[in-house]
């Protein structure tokens, strides 16, 4: 027993280690963060500006779930399988959205990417005309500025993929003359003049074309949109750009690490451009164990179109491969936590919203659809933000960027 007990006191000390590390070890995990709590102080702030959205591929959506028809899906009406519809835009307190016009990057290897992309913007114009009531066809900020003044949402057009324009300076200008305000670069795959995110680049940046193209942009008054691009896309754009970049729907890759967010060193470049970061909400770029295991996210799909042309067999079999392959869906706090990283490198008058709604296939928790964004004001508030800053982000800070595009634009066509 003296024997048995002296090799407990002597095995003491390291069982006492152990119970300190495992101790440590359960205080560094994590914990659940609660649900956010809307408070009237939150609505009130809320309300007292309005939500401008760098990011809906509602249109998309539209096509390719509706055949294109308001009457098969009247957003006058809630729609429950969609992210968007009108009563809900309402109670998010969405003022004004740039919708995408996107249409797939393989389209360009069918030579259907410029036509395509006229038929979207056409069914943005059909659903404007559907809902006179709600929406107004926006160029401008003073456009978005009246429109607001008549209780409407200010409606704008993103093209998402420079492989829309074909390759023209001249089919850039006419979907501009359409309405487009701004043209993300590239999309999931590098072109002739601009590499991806999530391809293979060839130009290492931007091509000599890739250069005129953004010139030509800024002169038109475009945003030059710089989601989905090459960390080195997005320096070669900065560097040339005489105007404001926007990066419609990022996030920072310091907090989730996936090469669709925007890293620290092009995070400090913003400021001196005096662009703006538009947070994006899909838990794959949000969440950081959820953007690790969708880093190669791009290559599926690009395998998954291959295989499956038609796309309702395409959003089938995405929709079980996203199934498949299960990762977290995060919630409004990883939304923040990429919005507070955003202002502490780039600065306050640099983040914005992009959510994606309605082009992805899962949602935070509590930023559900549109009607959630409450729910963002309520917790950067409980983190201590002034509302002051909040309305920047909320739409200020985008207003800002496309007011100086606008001069920039005026400027270089003299």
């Amino acid at each position: 027993m003296r024997n048995h007990f002296a090799h407990v006191l002597a095995l003491l000390p390291a069982l006492l280690a152990f119970g300190v590390q495992a101790q440590d070890s359960a205080s560094t995990k994590p914990a659940a963060r609660p649900k956010v709590v809307l408070t009237d102080d939150a609505r009130r702030v809320h309300e007292s500006s309005f939500v401008f959205d760098g990011h809906n591929d509602l249109p998309w959506e539209m096509r390719t779930k509706a055949d294109s028809s308001f009457d098969k899906r009247d957003i006058a009406q809630p729609q429950p399988a969609m992210h968007t519809d009108i009563p809900r835009l309402r109670a998010g307190n969405v003022g004004a959205q740039f919708w995408s016009v996107y249409v797939p990057a393989e389209t360009a290897q069918k030579g259907t990417a410029y036509q395509q992309t006229l038929e979207q913007i056409a069914l943005v114009k059909t659903m404007l005309e559907r809902y006179p009531e709600v929406f107004g066809q926006a160029r401008t900020v003073a456009d978005v500025e009246r429109i607001r003044r008549s209780g409407k949402i200010a409606s704008l057009i993103g093209v998402e993929g420079g492989h829309s324009i074909e390759n023209s300076i001249q089919k850039l200008r006419k979907l501009h003359e359409l309405g487009a305000g701004y043209m993300t670069l590239t999309h999931s795959d590098t072109l002739d003049w601009a590499d991806s995110a999530t391809d293979k680049g060839k130009s290492q940046g931007l091509s000599p074309f890739g250069e005129e193209v953004v010139l030509e942009m800024n002169r038109l008054g475009m945003l030059v949109d710089l989601s989905h691009v090459s960390d080195e896309t997005m320096r070669d754009a900065i560097k040339i750009s005489k105007a404001p970049v926007i990066f419609s729907h990022s996030s920072a890759r310091a907090i989730a690490n996936h090469p669709r967010n925007v890293p620290d060193d092009v995070l400090k470049l913003v400021p001196e451009n005096g662009g703006v970061v538009m947070v994006n909400f899909f838990p794959g770029f949000v969440v950081p164990e959820a953007a690790e295991r969708m880093a190669k996210m791009f290559d599926k799909i690009r395998d998954l179109r291959a295989k499956f042309p038609d796309p309702k067999d395409y959003e089938r079999e995405r929709r079980k491969w996203d199934q498949d392959n299960p990762y977290p869906s995060g919630s409004v706090h990883d939304v923040v936590d990429h919005i507070e990283h955003i202002i502490q490198v780039a600065g306050v008058d640099h983040v914005g919203l992009g959510s994606d709604f309605d082009g992805i296939m899962r949602v935070p928790a509590q930023l559900e659809d549109v009607s959630t964004y409450p729910n963002i004001t309520q917790e950067l508030l409980n983190r201590g933000h002034k509302s002051e800053d909040i309305h920047k982000l909320m739409s200020g800070n985008i207003l800002r960027a496309m007011r100086r595009a606008e001069e920039v634009a005026r400027e270089m066509q003299k």
